[in-house]
């Protein structure tokens, strides 16, 4: 186990990914560190999938990190989480213990696997308003007029990375970023993977057991301590739908139907960020999702053992 300090287990949403992480922890006396941007929060169990059930196997319960670390109606970004990550990531090895990063959120996978200073910088919010009020092609030319910027790294199709790049480079101004000496990183990454037809069943099955499950009740809780129906929306899919129906725009089979449709269009998109990743020199070990997990682990462990040498 020389060779690899981190395992890494990404997929889509429904793709299996904390069974298998578990899986895998038990057998290598590991320890979980999520990377999902919204099991950060406190009391939002259903809606963000947690399945904290999932984490007893053979007997014991295996380990987790950043998960229930905030109350909701807090604001979590790219930058807490690499900080995050590093302490319970140096808290794991100072035990000897193996770390297995598991989640969907690519942009924090992505954030540790290309060590993007820029992450520190804040949001400027008052900035992005102003910015918003732009079109594409004016925010492109803001970018090309300042020579001292270098923006081969932009997307420049993308609106929200155009405007991005502008506040990292206005911070740029007036702020000098430090650099923060992090450990080195040498993980082994393992991608879950479906068939589009496969994720999609298996999403609306999930669906609708966790309506079942009490999700509705979940989000109407959440509102009655007070949180602040845009900021429940800002959390995703689950809960902006949701709110939706209970503020009556959508009856309960809209709900299923329209709820069901996102989550699969950003399962899909997930699985775009997962292929840029890999266009950024990221290797990920792709295994078939549909496996059982006891067969995965075994895949999984191979490839440990044999990239050990």
């Amino acid at each position: 186990m020389d060779q690899h300090n981190l395992i890494i287990i990404l997929g889509a949403t429904a793709s299996g990914k904390t069974k298998l992480a578990v899986s895998v922890a038990d057998a290598l006396n590991g320890e979980i560190i999520s990377a999902d941007s919204r099991q950060v929060f406190k009391r939002m169990d259903i809606g963000t999938g947690k399945d904290l059930q999932e984490y007893h196997i053979n007997g014991k319960t295996i380990p987790y990190h950043l998960i229930d670390i905030l109350s909701p109606g807090e604001r979590y970004h790219v930058d807490a989480f690499k900080n995050d990550f590093y302490k319970a990531f140096a808290a794991i090895t100072k035990k000897n213990n193996m770390p297995v990063l598991c989640g969907g959120t690519g942009m924090y996978i992505h954030s540790l696997l290309q060590n993007q200073t820029y992450t520190a910088v804040p949001v400027n919010q008052p900035l992005r308003d102003r910015l918003d009020l732009l079109s594409k092609e004016e925010l492109v030319l803001i970018l090309q007029s300042d020579e001292s910027q270098n923006i081969g790294h932009v997307d420049l199709s993308s609106k929200k990375r155009l405007i991005r790049a502008l506040e990292i480079a206005d911070y740029l101004k007036h702020n000098i970023l430090e650099e923060v000496n992090r450990p080195s990183l040498k993980p082994v990454i393992f991608g879950l993977k479906n068939e589009v037809e496969v994720t999609r069943a298996k999403i609306l099955s999930r669906l609708t057991e966790r309506l079942k499950a009490g999700l509705v009740e979940e989000v109407e809780q959440l509102l009655k301590e007070g949180i602040d129906r845009e900021i429940l929306v800002f959390y995703g899919l689950e809960y902006k739908f949701i709110v939706n129906y209970l503020d009556g725009l959508l009856t309960f089979e809209e709900l299923k139907l329209k709820l069901g449709t996102a989550i699969c269009q950003y399962a899909k998109r997930q699985n775009t960020f997962f292929r840029k990743m890999e266009k950024d020199s990221v290797e990920i070990i792709w295994l078939d999702a549909s496996m059982p997990t006891n067969l995965l682990k075994q895949l999984v462990l191979e490839k440990v053992s044999t990239n050990k040498n």
